[in-house]
């Protein structure tokens, strides 16, 4: 891990959120077997992939990942959560943009299932693009 994410994850505030993003870290790292990048100064990622769009446009960008945000934490799933309604059923209190999972905190959601639906997620990406490791 570089010396980036802990001096990240100690800036996190309010008090509770920083706790809850190093719990979320370490739970990311775990169910990804990958380590944490930085990206755009406040969202922690995990893995990554390349993408060229049909329009030529390309880039690289995390695979998975989450951002500690004082209302809500934002949990990434690309290319999104519109395949996974079975899933999403079962996760717990939470609310959801495009590729964005909102919750107000970790202990509204089931743990195992979020770790099931982060899964689901990267094997779903890997059908459009290649997944790699960080």
């Amino acid at each position: 891990m570089s010396d980036e994410i802990p001096a990240f994850l100690d800036a996190v505030s309010p008090e509770r959120r920083r706790n809850e993003a190093a719990v979320l870290d370490a739970f990311f790292r775990k169910t990804t077997g990958w380590q944490s990048q930085l990206h755009s100064g406040n969202m922690l990622g995990y893995g990554r992939y390349d993408y060229t769009y049909a329009s030529g446009r390309s880039g690289t960008w995390f695979a998975t990942g989450f951002a500690p945000r004082k209302a809500k934490i934002s949990i990434y799933i690309m290319p999104g959560y519109t395949d996974f309604p079975l899933i999403l059923a079962r996760l717990g209190k939470h609310t959801k943009g495009k590729s964005c999972l909102y919750l107000n905190k970790p202990t509204d959601v089931n743990m195992e299932v979020l770790g099931e639906l982060v899964r689901a997620g990267l094997d779903d990406l890997g059908k459009h693009w290649p997944v790699h490791s960080t």
